[in-house]
């Protein structure tokens, strides 16, 4: 496995003479998105001779004790365990000479930073093979993964810093699912189904998508986009991957949580690959990979009972569970209507700067030239979105608390300049980020960008876009290419991140993701122009200029976190020693637990691999039926004192559990006071089962 880019270099050294050391070369960068090289991306329209595609996955879970999570801003809701490990799934599709990547994380965000650090290490290995033009990076948008991966200040408050293992681990990860799909590609034929979904998402924002016109509202009766789409890849009369897109926020899971879990759709692709296909993710290569992605989520919840963690049940755990089965439910049901398809693939990408876009009249709601604005966020922002859980940065610190982050970079809510609040209206501005030393706590150059996969077009943005806002920019889209707009999808949360998108009719009512919707009211016209002018170009097959250079601010990054020291055992007692053994016999159905003295995960957090193995007796040999990762076992870590760990799992066991002798066996890493790090065994006693 090699090691990620992270951005930082040898002082002294300037950034082409590190990228010439490591191989990169500038036309490579150019591409990759690091520089700008003042050349036009073009997209291919060869003829499709056939399609050869290749499908990888990798794991992405980070530390799994003392390390923040993503999305929430919840300060102190620290990993304390992990439930099911987020992974990367990546599909490399080639027809008529051209390729395309793409890319669904189970994680919180696709942050610049990571897409950069990706690019890098893909030029580094496959030079310009895979660039920012035909890679495609998304995120399910889960709440319950490990933050710090950003480069940008506002997305690291609540995790008090950027984390270097969460960034190493989401690049790596990628990487890794994208040297899968590379290695695997072979011939392949592919076939697009449609269904809907009904009882998977609700409304969180009705009153701001009333606001808008009827032409709108009536495309969705339900006040939900219930469409899925799924994309079937089979190889030699066998399915070996598959794609569905449905609009959800991935929030089943609370702030009150601490477990690591990909949410509910990390259990829609564990159903169709471990529960449908038999996928065992500890015995190397998949043969059938599935990546459920996000689409125009930005208004809708999964929570049915419009409060977090409620409905279908009152369970966290049970409503990930569900929303996700009803996903791969739908998922199946578009896949078992899919018809063949054909078409080249091809994509283009160009960068705006979201903060400073002249919009023409052709794109506004009243007809008239206007201009976004200098990112800020709203009141409405920091108080939450009540439905799904809290917002983002300046309010998730409790009274008499302090943020060192925060201690070190400057109060957010300094005063607001009258031309900036004037730009922003009816926006009441709580932290004006575009403004904030030492420079902006978000990014406003972002890339957008079009993928076409045969007879399917993708319009990815960085944004969370509601269902109406997503609705205008496939039309805008899809009428710049003389296609039907049931061939345009929004991808949404890719390649970068800054919050939402509304239509200006939700902007006015100012709810959470109006709050959100960082550069202004008109910051969906822009996109609206800006598609239109990418599609138009995709169109003619013509080249595009890059425009603006994305910004480099990975070093120094603050980190306010410390690293946990030399680990301890309890007196008379040793690593991997037993505290609680599980009983000497389980029904099926029953929940087996286990307690072990262990280590702190962060000194190794096990990526592709386990912390547990649950084993059963096979004749002389011992068998692993199930690992911690998979959705029947939990891990909760805990401190005991200042550096005694103690893991605790759970393996709530099947109702076709095989009679017969089990175990448990743990797996972690010690760190020593001289500061080696010595892996330790953990076995518990044997236990029967039926």
């Amino acid at each position: 496995m090699r090691k990620a880019v992270t951005g930082t270099r040898p002082a002294g050294m300037d950034r082409r003479t590190l990228l010439a050391r490591t191989g990169i070369t500038t036309a490579a960068l150019a591409v990759a998105g690091s520089v700008s090289s003042g050349r036009a991306a073009t997209a291919s329209a060869a003829p499709t001779a056939g399609y050869r595609v290749g499908a990888g996955i990798s794991d992405l879970t980070g530390p799994a004790a003392e390390c923040g999570m993503m999305g929430y801003s919840q300060l102190g809701q620290d990993t304390a365990g992990i439930h099911l490990r987020p992974r990367a799934r990546a599909y490399v599709f080639e027809a008529g000479g051209e390729r395309v990547v793409f890319a669904v994380a189970e994680n919180g965000m696709i942050f610049q930073s990571v897409h950069r650090g990706v690019l890098l290490e893909l030029a580094r290995r496959y030079g310009d093979l895979y660039t920012e033009r035909n890679v495609l990076l998304t995120s399910t948008h889960s709440h319950a993964c490990c933050g710090g991966s950003s480069h940008d200040y506002a997305y690291n408050l609540s995790i008090l810093g950027f984390q270097q293992q969460v960034y190493d681990a989401e690049v790596n990860g990628i990487v890794e699912a994208v040297a899968a799909a590379h290695d695997d590609l072979g011939p392949a034929t592919l076939a697009l189904g449609r269904a809907e979904l009904h009882d998977a998402s609700v409304n969180r924002s009705r009153i701001a998508f009333d606001r808008n016109p009827a032409a709108d509202t009536e495309h969705f009766p339900g006040a939900i986009d219930p469409a899925v789409t799924a994309l079937a890849i089979d190889k030699g009369g066998r399915r070996v991957g598959a794609i569905t897109w449905f609009a959800t926020h991935n929030t089943s899971m609370t702030n009150e949580n601490r477990l690591i879990s990909s949410d509910n759709k990390g259990y829609a692709s564990f159903a169709h690959e471990h529960l449908d296909h038999g996928v065992r993710y500890l015995d190397g290569r998949p043969d059938f990979i599935a990546a459920f992605a996000q689409t125009n989520a930005g208004d809708m919840s999964p929570n049915l009972n419009l409060n977090p963690g409620s409905g279908p049940t009152e369970n966290e755990f049970d409503n990930t569970r569900i929303i996700g089965e009803r996903q791969y439910t739908a998922s199946t049901s578009a896949l078992a209507a899919a018809r063949p398809i054909s078409g080249p693939v091809g994509a283009l990408l160009c960068y705006i700067d979201l903060a400073d876009t002249a919009v023409d009249g052709r794109f506004t709601p009243d007809g008239q030239p206007r201009r976004t604005a200098t990112a800020a966020a709203g009141v409405s922002l920091i108080a939450g979105s009540v439905e799904d859980g809290p917002g983002l940065p300046g309010s998730p610190v409790p009274e008499g608390v302090r943020n060192p982050m925060i201690d070190a970079l400057g109060d957010p809510g300094q005063p607001v300049p009258s031309w900036l609040a004037d730009a922003q209206a009816p926006k009441v501005i709580a932290a004006p980020l575009g403004l904030l030393p030492p420079v902006p706590w978000v990014p406003s150059v972002v890339p957008i960008q079009l993928m076409r996969i045969g007879e399917l077009y993708l319009a990815a943005a960085g944004g969370e876009f509601t269902i109406v806002a997503g609705l205008r920019v496939r039309r805008a889209v899809a009428a710049a290419l003389g296609v039907d707009p049931e061939q345009v999808l929004m991808q949404g949360y890719a390649n970068a991140y800054h919050q939402y998108v509304t239509t200006p009719e939700e902007y006015d009512a100012q709810q959470y993701e109006g709050g959100s919707t960082l550069y202004g009211r008109y910051t969906l016209p822009a996109y609206l122009q800006e598609f239109t002018r990418l599609a138009t170009a995709f169109a003619a097959g013509a080249g595009i200029d890059r425009g603006p250079a994305p910004r480099e601010v990975s070093g120094p990054q603050p980190n306010f976190v410390p690293a946990p020291g030399p680990d301890a055992a309890p007196a008379g007692r040793a690593f991997g020693d037993v505290l609680v053994q599980p009983a000497g016999s389980y029904a099926p159905g029953a929940q087996a637990a286990v307690e072990f003295v262990s280590a702190h995960p962060k000194h190794n957090p096990r990526r592709n691999g386990t912390f547990l193995e649950i084993q059963r007796r096979d004749g002389d040999r011992w068998v692993r039926v199930a690992n911690e990762g998979e959705w029947a076992v939990r891990f909760y870590w805990s401190k005991r004192g200042a550096a005694e760990s103690v893991a605790r799992f759970t393996w709530d066991i099947p109702a076709d559990a095989r009679a017969g002798r089990y175990r448990f066996v743990h797996f972690a890493d010690q760190l020593t006071t001289g500061g080696a790090l010595r892996p330790f065994t953990g076995t518990s006693e044997e236990f029967t089962i039926g």
